[in-house]
């Protein structure tokens, strides 16, 4: 048959017939113990089957197909969302105020208090109701999908997913999700296999393979379920997405269900044409929805911090008002004596309560409370809608960032939270996940080993990194006798095909036929062409062979096969069809090779190997696994080239690749056929050992193997990643990686991303060791935990000791402890020692790490230091870690999306990490920092002025400005440009915040949110409202405030103090901006200029409306050259401290953003001598990164030359 042509489908792919594909997976379903709990507790649910006019069916009230995620409905909106915005202190505060302000003590009308209050409230809810209406556009989308439904008679109507019952029976087609939970009963195989996707739920990208029943596999014709009835029991609804329990009640036998027939919600079918399935949970049931959990509730630290400045504040008008009602009081208790009344206009002789002398305490209690919504006006109402709307918009800047978009897979960054955006500038210590997220998890053959003769000169991540721990450039395997230094850029060229980066002149383009050991290769990529369970799929339009594979290992050998001349091309119900080079006529062959039985590879047996005839009826059994499992499984005659091929295997794995041993004998038809009935009787077995007469037959037919080669395959590092990590190491970040890889492959890409380097002393803790070794060979578990536990603490304080003895010198030091010692590690009587010993150490490095030691972890540091922690992951098993940590970053790659939705931030790669802290980070601390400090600045500028005026009129409760005046305050005439500066103000560019990683230490030391920096905008209040006071009131006393010799009266000196207020809070914010734009020009002149028009047109107003602002403006403020003149000196006089301290400030004791500012105006920058002053600065050593390698290279120079 060799060279015979064989017809390529027009299809893009054929239905296989695969029960001979998945010999151990696809076998008889057999009851298990499990299947005795049915009907108990937790094994309850019954489902009829295709029957929804059955009575019984109606009774079981089973959840409905509709799924919701949205916070409110129609009915629970307004109460929930009132309930979430009186839950701030300051909100109910306003709101008490509120109510009081309709009684007598109100020193305003109570419309002047409630409409601010409702217009910060209403906005806020509208925030709300707009993010939740995204919410259930979502969820309108997901149930108004569509779905193959049977409806009697053997027909099937589209119907819609939230009309879904317990006990439908469903079509679903190729790629479409699953619209619930179900029973797999058959598919378009004869044998009810289909392939699914199950990205969305557990991130891999590999794909599943299921199987129904035998007895429903024959279903596969719409008309067949024209009267199919079945009866099934099963487990109740749970979260556990890799068990299920059940039985089939089918023609009066009974079938056992496991997890190979349940199809669950949100997974994808994929190369399948389609399936039919039973409905077994609905909606809220589903174990995907079942897994959902409500994200933890996170709050910035700026936020936290902002309560106790709302308290400090409550605190401050309490005093305020305690003090004035107890000078109140005695004042009120002296008024009238011996007939004299010295606040003669109160008229205390015949007041009410509020100035009686006769009830004077009474008159102070009462006074406190007026006094207490008085200065209301220190708390800001409209603080916390501000900010909620200036975060927003930040998100949007951070989701528009062309500098964040990974144009390959069209994905931008998404802020899914905009809660945390300043704390994206405080980062402390990153938590990395490492494949997928360090790495592409997308593999790459680059090199192999056959026949003792190693091939592939590609240079991975690692070597390059391994050539500069040596300090000299490595002499590449080359036809040229040149030395070529490792230099991604000067020799790795980007492969143009996916999955493949192998170049080696030698075997490609067929030059593999004039080696030595030709025979050896061709058996090599032969078998990688076979030995898989790979589809391939052809497109119907340009013919090119895609392949789905389960594993990306796979996908990378059939690739690498087809690119060095042995092409997998098609798959039929039985056999494997290659195109190759023929050894002897050197000409391209198609060759079909008989597929009799696949041995796949699970992570016991470490190993997968197939059975194939070949055209000339040999029988070949063609095996590859890890190298500890087929080493021993070789013949004495197929040991000819294993010592090289160790060696090999040794070396690649220390270049951080993948390795696999390749290996082969051909069978004899009498041993085959002995083979073939065992395994069919231990496959067909019902009895509990099953799986190891399974094993026991395939042991004795995997052996006396020849060994062909070793494959090794790279999963590579993102692109960027080194810069990036060196960049966040100058910022002062600590990065930990949480990994589940074995400790040489997490070391060596700790090398290559230069988180470890040469000089670096590696604390290594484990528990290989003669002691816990014949401890666990004696199996005594107490023993072993003891031991273990005491080995874990005894290698702790080793590696403080070490510390301690080194003299703080952390950058000489690197942790790297294995899951099993992690274990120990985390307990809690051990957790503290090792987070200090953690701490002390540049690197740190958690090799086979499960899930929720990742999260532990997590934990362990964000409550450890008290710092902000951040996580970065991209797989399901990362979600804990992202949820876990103070800001959870997913990456959006090829490992499904649970990552992405359990995070507060997505990216597409690590690299934009740089972009995401150093830059967006930066900026958002810096302006959500600046923006609060100024709100309680301008408040308290405000705010102290209206105690001054109290004090001034011993305390009579009469505000210094009309009642309007002190409403719109916060609205309209200082919002507006606080805003501005919390979305547009920028220290310094992009370009000099990623050039000058240090200026990032601002946030990390919180610098810009110390309470010396909110005392001192505090401070700035109070002298600015003293200031504004005293000169305005001694300005306009006891003299003509105009040309007709009127003295002014409270609306002059209230509308002059009122005016400067305004002058001088908004050219505050022009002093404290460092980048303006046009819209901050606007909002700060237009927010003066507001006041004057509002002032103008409210004074026109009738005197019933405007009372005493009643044309005060017009006729007394703007006519008189003594307001005018007044408002500039107190204006410049009140201003005038504020820019002295920041001149010399900037001059003499300069910040980080100061310096760099200094640097950039003298031109300094691209100076290296200046830029190395400004970075000695920083606040801790960097300790990783290429900077920290070339920085130890030079201290190991200058030693070596002192010496």
């Amino acid at each position: 048959m060799a060279g015979n042509g064989i017809k390529r489908p027009r299809k893009r792919r054929r239905r296989i017939h695969l029960s001979k594909l998945y010999t151990l997976t696809c076998t008889k379903a057999c009851f298990k113990q499990s299947h005795s709990q049915i009907g108990g507790p937790g094994y309850s649910r019954v489902v009829f089957c295709n029957e929804p006019d059955s009575p019984d069916a109606d009774s079981s009230n089973y959840s409905d197909n509709y799924v919701r995620t949205t916070k409110y409905t129609l009915t629970t909106f307004l109460p929930k969302s009132l309930f979430e915005q009186f839950r701030r202190v300051a909100n109910f505060y306003f709101l008490v105020t509120g109510i009081l302000s309709f009684t007598p003590l109100a020193p305003y009308t109570a419309s002047s208090a409630i409409v601010p209050l409702l217009f910060v409230i209403g906005a806020t809810m509208v925030k709300e109701a707009v993010e939740d209406w995204r919410r259930k556009k979502q969820d309108i989308e997901v149930n108004n999908r569509r779905v193959k439904v049977h409806r009697g008679d053997g027909n099937f109507d589209s119907k819609e997913w939230k009309t879904l019952s317990v006990g439908d029976i469903v079509k679903v087609e190729k790629n479409e999700f699953f619209p619930a939970d179900l029973v797999l009963l058959s598919s378009s195989y004869e044998d009810a296999i289909c392939y699914v996707e199950t990205m969305n739920l557990d991130g891999e990208t590999n794909l599943k393979v299921k199987q129904g029943l035998e007895v429903t596999s024959s279903l596969r014709e719409d008309i067949n379920f024209k009267g199919f009835e079945a009866f099934v029991k099963c487990e109740d609804p749970n979260a556990n997405l890799y068990s299920f329990v059940g039985t089939m009640e089918l023609k009066g036998a009974k079938y056992p269900l496991s997890p190979q027939q349940l199809l669950l919600r949100d997974s994808k079918l994929r190369n399948t044409d389609f399936i039919f399935g039973a409905v077994i949970f609905t909606g809220h049931d589903t174990k995907v929805i079942q897994n959902s959990t409500d994200p933890p509730s996170k709050r910035s630290m700026i936020e936290k911090k902002m309560d106790k400045i709302i308290y400090l504040m409550f605190f401050m008008v309490v005093l305020m008002s305690f003090i004035g009602s107890v000078i109140f009081g005695v004042t009120t208790r002296d008024d009238f004596k011996d007939g004299v009344m010295r606040r003669w206009y109160l008229k205390p002789d015949s007041s009410s309560v509020f100035f009686d002398p006769k009830r004077a305490h009474l008159a102070a209690i009462y006074h406190f409370l007026t006094a207490a919504m008085l200065y209301s006006y220190f708390i800001p109402i409209s603080l916390y809608v501000s900010i909620e709307i200036v975060k927003v918009l930040q998100s949007i800047f951070i989701n528009q960032d062309i500098h964040m978009y990974y144009e390959e897979a069209d994905k931008p960054a998404r802020a899914r939270t905009s809660n945390l955006n300043e704390e994206l500038g405080q980062v402390d210590t990153i938590l990395s996940d490492k494949t997928g997220t360090l790495t592409c998890n997308s593999m790459e053959f680059i090199k192999c080993s056959v026949a003792g003769t190693a091939y592939g000169r590609g240079v991975t991540e690692v070597e390059m990194a391994m050539g500069r721990r040596k300090g000299s450039p490595l002499v590449l395997q080359s036809n040229e006798n040149d030395d070529v230094e490792y230099s991604k850029e000067g020799f790795i060229e980007e492969s143009t095909v996916k999955g493949f980066n192998f170049r080696d002149e030698r075997i490609m383009n067929g030059n593999w036929v004039t080696e030595t050991h030709a025979d050896f290769i061709q058996k090599f990529f032969r078998l990688l062409a076979v030995c898989h369970t790979v589809i391939p799929e052809i497109d119907e339009d340009t013919e090119k062979i895609s392949y789905e594979a389960e594993s990306p290992d796979e996908a990378a050998f059939v690739i690498a096969a087809r690119e060095l001349g042995f092409e997998f091309y098609n798959r039929t119900q039985t056999t494997i069809s290659v195109r190759e080079l023929d050894l002897v006529t050197g000409k391209r062959v198609e060759r079909l090779y008989k597929v009799l039985n696949v041995l796949e590879f699970n992570s016991t047996r470490k190993r997968m190997s197939v059975i194939v005839e070949d055209e000339d009826g040999k029988l070949l059994l063609l095996c590859k696994g890890a190298d500890n499992v087929m080493f021993e499984r070789l013949s004495k005659n197929g040991r000819e080239f294993e010592e090289e091929t160790r060696d090999h295997v040794n070396e690649y794995a220390d270049a951080g690749l993948r390795t696999l041993i390749l290996a082969y004998r051909e069978l004899e038809e009498k041993e085959y056929k002995v083979f073939n009935e065992r395994i069919s009787e231990a496959k067909s077995s019902v009895s509990a050992d099953r799986e190891s007469l399974i094993e026991e037959v395939t042991e004795k037919i995997e052996k006396d193997l020849i060994l062909l080669g070793a494959t090794a395959v790279e999963d590579k590092l993102q692109n960027g990643v080194p810069d990036c990590i060196d960049k966040l190491a100058q910022a002062g970040i600590k990065i930990w990686v949480l990994t589940g890889d074995k400790m040489e492959t997490a070391i060596n890409i700790g090398f290559a991303c230069s988180l470890l380097r040469q000089d670096m002393k590696q604390i290594i803790i484990n528990l290989e060791t003669p002691e816990i070794h014949s401890l666990e060979k004696t199996g005594e578990k107490d023993a072993i935990t003891k031991a273990s536990k005491e080995s874990v603490l005894l290698q702790i304080i080793n590696g403080k000791a070490q510390l301690k003895y080194s003299g703080g010198n952390s950058n000489a030091f690197a942790l790297i402890i294995d899951g099993k010692s992690l274990a120990y590690a985390l307990d809690d009587d051990v957790k503290h020692i090792f987070l200090e010993l953690a701490v002390g150490c540049a690197s740190v490095i958690c090799c086979r790490s499960s899930p929720k030691q990742k999260a532990l972890v997590t934990r362990l540091v964000k409550s450890g230091n008290g710092k902000t922690t951040l996580a970065i992951g991209d797989g399901a098993n990362d979600v804990g870690m992202l949820q876990e940590a103070d800001i959870g970053v997913g990456i959006s790659g090829v490992e499904g999306m649970q990552a992405v939705m359990s995070s507060d931030i997505a990216i597409a790669q690590f690299r934009y990490l740089e972009r995401l802290l150093l830059v967006h980070g930066h900026w958002c601390y810096r302006r959500i920092s600046t923006m609060v400090c100024y709100f309680f600045y301008k408040n308290i500028t405000f705010g102290f002025t209206l105690f001054l005026y109290e004090a001034y009129t011993t305390f009579s409760a009469t505000p210094a400005y009309n009642d309007w005046f002190l409403s719109l305050y916060n609205v309209f005439f200082s919002s507006l440009p606080v805003i501005a500066l919390g979305v547009f103000d920028q220290d310094v560019s992009a370009r000099y915040c990623l050039k000058f990683p240090l200026l990032y230490q601002e946030g990390v030391q919180n610098v810009l949110f110390s309470w010396r920096r909110i005392l001192g905008w505090m401070f700035n209040g109070f002298y600015s409202a003293v200031i504004i006071f005293f000169l305005c009131k001694s300005s306009l006393h006891s003299q003509a405030f105009n040309h007709e010799g009127k003295t002014p009266g409270r609306e002059i000196l209230g509308g002059t103090m009122y005016t400067c207020i305004v002058w001088v809070v908004n050219l505050q914010m022009a002093l404290a901006i460092s980048y303006f734009t046009m819209i901050q020009h606007i909002v700060i002149w237009g927010s003066i200029i507001v006041w004057y028009l509002f002032i103008t047109v409210y004074g026109e107003l009738p005197a019933v409306i405007s009372t005493g602002a009643y044309r005060v403006f017009v006729e007394a403020l703007a006519p008189s050259l003594s307001y005018w003149v007044i408002t500039l000196f107190v204006v410049v006089s009140t201003l005038m401290p504020y820019f002295i301290y920041s001149a010399i400030q900037m001059r003499f004791f300069p910040m980080y953003h100061g310096m760099i500012q200094w640097l950039r105006y003298e031109g300094q920058c691209n100076d290296p001598e200046y830029c190395d002053m400004v970075r000695q600065r920083s606040i801790r050593p960097t300790t990783v990164g290429f900077t920290a390698r070339l920085e130890a290279k030079k201290r190991s120079v200058r030693r070596s030359e002192s010496a």
